[in-house]
């Protein structure tokens, strides 16, 4: 019988580890962003869906939002800034933005 392990299979992708946490529990509070994916949204069709691996202190959490405009921000960011050190904030609008 054969052993996974001995199958070799292994992945590219890094998992995200800690506990999700909404963003508005993070809001005006400093974060620092270590990786992050942009996926297809499970909850909206045609859309995307940005995963971010964060520490908040010393723990670790993932925050998931569809907000274009981090998106398009955090693709501006070359891989090696990250980790980086930001705040994100709420617009009167429900727009969110790093700064």
């Amino acid at each position: 019988m054969t052993n996974f392990k001995d199958l070799g299979i292994t992945l590219d992708q890094t998992c995200m580890t800690g506990d999700k946490i909404k963003i508005a529990k993070i809001l005006n509070r400093e974060i620092t962003i270590h990786s992050y994916k942009i996926v297809d949204s499970i909850k909206k069709d045609n859309t995307k869906c940005l995963q971010m691996q964060i520490a908040v202190g010393n723990t670790l959490h993932v925050v998931f939002t569809g907000s274009k405009y981090l998106i398009a921000t955090i693709q501006r960011i070359s891989d090696h800034h990250f980790p980086i050190v930001t705040t994100i904030t709420e617009e009167n609008d429900k727009t969110f933005r790093f700064n």
